[in-house]
């Protein structure tokens, strides 16, 4: 583990370096909010959960009309489960705090429009689990950081404006990876659940 995120951070301070001596080169700041929700097969009754996402990013141009953009952002993902059986109702609230380094193709379609695509990165790493019962809500101790996978991978995709060096945007991520362990409580809550998340931000690039 300490070997992946040893690579993870080399990689990362590498392309933002690269971005710095670059010419024409962007690097900025951007936040927004993030509307997750688990992607499950088995687990059916899950709820939107909003969040925030807020990083930094470079957009290295390759060519006229395309550029790579790696960011590193904090990205909050989550859901709500609610569960209704012989023992009574209620719901689990997921809240999951992720350092998260997507690195993205951008392909202008016109001066000022763009989309983008391309694989991202997470490390799990903070949790806030609530358990809400016959209106009063509990913490969950014992599901802790490392009850779940720390590590998250998955794909990104969205549109993006840009106006006189402001970025807004739209994206979608998709998780590959469960977010549960298969061998503790957090597998047999969540099932095969995965990470997804529609992410709506604001940007400036200098």
């Amino acid at each position: 583990m300490n070997i992946m995120k040893t690579l993870w951070l080399s990689v990362t301070l590498s392309l933002f370096g690269i971005a710095a001596y670059a010419q024409n080169t962007q690097i900025g700041v951007k936040g927004g909010v993030n509307l997750s929700n688990f992607y499950v097969d088995e687990v059916q009754d899950n709820n939107m959960k909003v969040g925030l996402n807020l990083g930094l990013f470079a957009k290295l141009p390759v060519t006229s009309g395309f550029a790579i953009q790696p960011e590193l952002l904090y990205s909050s993902k989550g859901s709500k489960i609610a569960y209704n059986n012989i023992f009574g109702d209620g719901e689990y609230r997921f809240n999951f705090n992720y350092i998260e380094m997507p690195v993205l193709a951008v392909i202008n379609l016109t001066e000022n429009f763009n989309i983008h695509a391309g694989p991202y990165a997470g490390y799990l790493a903070s949790t806030n689990i609530k358990h809400l019962s016959n209106g009063e809500i509990d913490d969950v101790a014992d599901l802790e950081p490392e009850n779940f996978k720390r590590i998250d991978f998955g794909l990104a995709g969205g549109i993006g404006v840009e106006l006189n060096g402001f970025h807004f945007g739209a994206r979608y991520t998709h998780g590959l990876s469960n977010v549960g362990k298969d061998d503790n409580i957090s597998g047999q809550v969540l099932k095969n659940a995965h990470n997804s998340a529609i992410s709506l931000y604001i940007g400036i690039g200098f």
